[in-house]
């Protein structure tokens, strides 16, 4: 009597070893971005500064939708979350870095390399503390949506601010070289010291818009897409400026939620 042939295996439903497809995408964004934030070095290096700062723009816009990107298509991964840090360390510190060095810190030779070195190594420290606490959701200042210090893309953007002033009137108000190294260098120093500070900022998740304020924001978009059409630099300049100047009241504001927290656990 013959045998019955023998049922073929079952394919199991197993996952595969290996980044999933959905996961490359977000990634290749990331890898965009960074990609930009290096072509900004080579453009400074050719005196192309107006093309330099617009690729450090570009790599901020890519770095604000990559995660959003990898969370819309399940993509998000320890892989991903530790490549976007290495990306942002080259394109918001290695790179402005070396850009405003190119600018304007030259003048001050040495000091002006230590001042450029400042704003990369603190890009770096900010980012490796921002990694070590991916996975602590009881920070309150995490809880609240705050950000402890500034993001490495606001921090390109606050230090570059000179840059884009000067780009915004085509140098025709730029001080004497040796002045505006001694402007740009407090500029960076004071930015590469609220990227690593303990200090408060505002997150998106902070900031609530009223509903009775919806159109008001609506069309403050609208004047902001014509403003930024018709004068990018100073636009730019502008928001970079607003950002700076707001930042002190993300302490106040975070202090006062603190509070709150703090006397509705305490009466619980």
């Amino acid at each position: 009597m013959s045998e019955a042939p023998k049922a073929e295996p079952k394919l199991r439903d197993q996952a595969q070893p290996g980044l999933p497809l959905r996961a490359l995408i977000p990634n290749a964004i990331t890898m965009l971005a960074l990609c930009s934030g290096a072509t900004g070095v080579r453009f400074a290096i050719s005196g192309e500064f107006d093309k330099a700062a617009a690729a450090i723009v570009i790599a901020a816009l890519l770095d604000g939708i990559d995660g959003r990107v990898a969370r819309l298509l399940r993509g998000t991964s320890r892989f991903g979350a530790e490549l976007d840090s290495l990306s942002d360390v080259i394109a918001f510190g290695v790179a402005p870095a070396l850009i405003l060095y190119l600018w304007a810190l030259e003048d001050l030779g040495r000091a002006g390399w230590v001042v450029a070195l400042a704003l990369a190594v603190c890009c770096a420290l900010r980012l490796a503390r921002f990694n070590t606490a991916l996975d602590q959701e009881e920070l309150p200042k995490k809880r609240l949506g705050f950000t402890t210090g500034v993001p490495a893309p606001a921090g390109a953007g606050m230090a570059l601010m000179p840059l884009f002033w000067s780009l915004a009137h085509d140098g025709a108000l730029d001080p004497d070289p040796h002045s505006r190294a001694i402007m740009v260098a407090a500029v960076t120093g004071i930015t590469a010291f609220l990227m690593v500070s303990s200090l408060p900022g505002w997150g998106f998740k902070a900031v609530r818009i009223p509903r009775s304020a919806r159109l008001f924001v609506l069309a403050a978009v609208g004047i902001f897409a014509a403003a930024l059409a018709q004068a990018p630099w100073l636009t730019l300049f502008a928001i970079a400026l607003i950002y700076t100047l707001a930042f002190p009241f993300a302490t106040v504001r975070y202090n006062q939620l603190r509070k709150i927290e703090l006397a509705e656990r305490a009466g619980a």
